[in-house]
């Protein structure tokens, strides 16, 4: 049982990594990752693109649900609440 949400907790983080990566693709005024980091954070919009990032957590979430792999659903759940906090975190401490 641990281990189905740790599986599921560590397909959230990569999820939510992917759709970060996606974010700066589609968001980003450049080719260079680093670059449109470094101007997100000093514009604040990383909290923005960190949050559309983890839209992809709905699809990793639902997919284990239609597969009644609930451990795994409730792994990718925690993931989406820690990129939450993180996400909070920062938007407050910047």
């Amino acid at each position: 049982m641990k281990k189905e949400i740790l599986i599921g907790f560590i397909v959230g983080l990569i999820a939510t990594g992917f759709g970060l990566v996606f974010a700066i693709q589609i968001f980003g005024k450049s080719d260079d990752w680093g670059e449109v980091i470094r101007q997100a954070i000093n514009e604040g919009f990383i909290t923005k693109l960190m949050s559309i990032g983890a839209l992809l957590n709905l699809g990793a979430f639902f997919l284990f649900l239609k597969k009644n792999q609930d451990h795994r659903a409730r792994g990718v759940l925690i993931a989406t609440l820690l990129v939450f906090i993180a996400t909070m975190v920062i938007k407050f401490f910047n």
